[in-house]
């Protein structure tokens, strides 16, 4: 089996495509993007590409390739300031490598998150069938986990569940696997409106979803009795109003998204109408919870 050399990039995402264009050009056979140091981003609008404030851009090349020419080709272009890393890379079957690395995921005392490939080790388990993919959720962010404790700590039986930036639809979707009679799902990103529909479709809760543009949401919903919602810190505060509007009064709501230090923030801005208390913290983030006054 061959091998591969990865050179390494860390740089900001101003000039992320200047560098990734600069590789292709000293032979790169294929460029990657990710995060340098665990930033959120948003979502992005359809059409839209963002990247992490701090990128890191790694090119890929074959075996027989001169790495140090290149580093110090970079080097000379970009300066000896910016760090360059080389590495081996060892060839294998990196589709199976990537399967091994997802395993059953546990969420509080019954909700489990499994791959389809793999199974459940818990024969009483409420299990939803989730892949991971590129774009959203599949509970291993640490605000996603907290959402998915925090719905399987409820009694949700009969009631409605809001999950507002549904992404994957992973908290509908669990949402309904505990025992909600419906929810809603909720974004503006077309994409993770499809992710939601075909996720609902493979755990047969599809006819219970009922998927939603966030811009039209306030003239098509209800108000439910149970919202969350697993955004960003910035986007959760202007859409207070919103979110709101759409919580039954005395309804609970959970926000996260929000980083520990963020948080007084956030109560401030939902203490109109919400009674709103940090609840737990994970890794730095922080899920906030509440009740609707």
């Amino acid at each position: 089996m061959s091998d591969w050399i990865q050179i390494k990039i860390r740089t900001t995402s101003k000039n992320a495509d200047t560098i990734a264009a600069l590789l292709e050009q000293l032979g790169s056979l294929a460029v990657t993007y990710s995060d340098a140091e665990d930033s959120p981003i948003l979502e992005p609008l359809p059409g839209e590409r963002r990247l992490w404030p701090n990128t890191d851009v790694t090119g890929l090349f074959d075996k027989g390739t001169d790495d140090k020419a290149i580093v110090n080709s970079l080097k000379q272009i970009l300066g000896d300031h910016v760090p360059v890393m080389s590495v081996n890379l060892e060839d294998r079957d990196w589709i199976r490598a990537w399967m091994d690395s997802f395993k059953p995921l546990k969420f509080g005392k019954k909700l489990w998150i499994c791959p389809t490939w793999c199974k459940v080790p818990d024969s009483d388990a409420v299990t939803v069938m989730l892949d991971p993919g590129l774009a959203f959720g599949t509970g291993t962010h640490p605000t996603t986990s907290l959402c998915l404790e925090w719905l399987d700590g409820l009694n949700l039986l009969d009631k409605t569940v809001l999950d507002y930036g549904c992404g994957s639809g992973i908290l509908a979707i669990a949402a309904l696997k505990l025992g909600a009679k419906e929810a809603y799902g909720v974004d503006i990103d077309p994409q993770a409106l499809e992710a939601s529909e075909e996720n609902a479709k493979r755990n047969g809760v599809l006819d219970k979803l009922t998927l939603c543009d966030g811009k039209k949401s306030s003239s098509v919903l209800t108000p439910a009795p149970v919202t969350v919602a697993n955004i960003l810190c910035g986007p959760l505060a202007e859409l207070e109003p919103h979110i709101a509007k759409l919580t039954a009064q005395g309804g609970m709501l959970a926000l996260s998204g929000i980083l520990t230090e963020q948080a007084p923030e956030i109560i401030d801005a939902y203490s109109k109408d919400f009674n709103m208390a940090l609840s737990r913290e994970k890794d730095g983030w922080a899920l906030i919870t509440g009740q609707k006054k």
